[in-house]
């Protein structure tokens, strides 16, 4: 596949949650996106004997001021390619451009400029703060390593003003991680990630340790921020329902390759890869005489290893659907109406 996509191949020349998408310019651009981490055997002299292939050959589009969702299960790239666009994993091949400049060509400082760009919003709020520090120094220390507001007043002010916009207030300034509640913490956490004015926050599963109700405060709390500083968001998780909330389109992953991307609301109401069916029919529906009467799709198996991928189709092997073709060749990312994007050979519908 060439890197210039194709209308036809192009998940994202056109999308539903981007209306005007067609007349500007992706803020980031993805293109045959690869990782793959070796496996090594021995402790001295280490020999590689296979690779475990976390992503491949993902592309994408995400335009100023939405949010992409990326969903499913665990293991299946979603992190990882979260953490390939932010340079905290290298990629093994494929471009990745923010604003036009390539990223995976950057080293040193000409990287660390771009990284005040690019934030991201960690999945652990108790793991992700250092606890020997106070709020204010978590808040203060990627100002101090870009030299932004640059005496120390200045910092402390700006501090000030980012908890005051999360919903904490100045008085959380001079207190510790471990004297604050889970949702709290994640709120530090978005400060923090708001303090250089990024372009791009990848959200990496930012509601998943958190209660419901804590869930839904900052849920909430993203999208008013994203209105208020246009901000754009990619949003891993695991959670069907926290997607659906907040995202305006939406990739599902399998084991390291995008099956379905569409708009939102599209993908929930008309989901055509099998993959994404049987994900939606796990999600639970509140009316009891709904809940009876609806299809269910139940998957049987495991998920193959990354390390040994079967071949043709990651999903062939636990696909009702599946046919001899499934199993000699990957299905390619086909627009089949409205923007809508699957990587099936026998959609359901088609």
């Amino acid at each position: 596949m060439s890197d210039t996509l194709s209308t036809q191949v192009n998940p994202t020349v056109s999308t539903e949650a981007a209306p005007t998408a067609a007349a500007r310019e992706p803020l980031l651009r993805v293109r045959h996106l690869v990782k793959r981490f070796p496996i090594t055997t021995g402790i001295i002299f280490q020999k590689t004997i296979g690779h475990v292939h976390a992503v491949e050959d993902v592309s994408f589009d995400v335009y100023p001021g939405e949010t992409l969702g990326l969903v499913g299960e665990s293991g299946c790239g979603k992190t990882t390619t979260g953490r390939c666009i932010l340079q905290l994993h290298r990629a093994t091949s494929g471009s990745i451009t923010l604003e036009g400049v390539e990223l995976t060509k950057l080293k040193g400082e000409s990287l660390r400029v771009m990284r005040r760009d690019m934030q991201i919003i960690f999945q652990d709020p108790y793991a992700s703060l250092n606890p020997r520090k106070t709020v204010e120094r978590i808040i203060i220390e990627p100002l101090a390593i870009h030299g932004l507001e640059g005496h120390s007043e200045g910092r402390k002010a700006r501090v000030r003003e980012l908890l005051d916009v999360v919903g904490l207030g100045s008085q959380f300034a001079k207190r510790y991680p471990r004297e604050l509640s889970g949702g709290q913490r994640q709120r530090v956490g978005l400060a923090r990630s708001l303090a250089l004015n990024p372009k791009l926050i990848i959200c990496d599963e930012p509601v998943s340790a958190l209660d419901v109700s804590i869930q839904a405060q900052i849920l909430n709390l993203l999208a008013e921020l994203q209105e208020e500083f246009g901000l754009t968001y990619i949003f891993i998780a695991h959670d069907l329902s926290v997607v659906k909330h907040i995202s305006d389109r939406v990739a599902v992953m399998y084991l390291g390759h995008i099956v379905e991307l569409a708009g939102s609301k599209e993908l929930f109401l008309n989901p055509i890869h099998p993959y994404t069916f049987a994900l939606m029919s796990a999600i639970p529906i509140p009316d009891p005489e709904l809940e009876e009467t609806r299809v269910r799709q139940v998957l049987e198996g495991d998920v193959p290893s990354p390390a040994s991928p079967p071949p043709g189709c990651p999903f062939h092997p636990r696909c009702s659907r599946a046919q001899t073709i499934c199993s000699e060749s990957m299905p390619e990312l086909l627009d089949r109406g409205d923007s809508h994007f699957c990587a099936c050979y026998f959609p359901l519908g088609g």
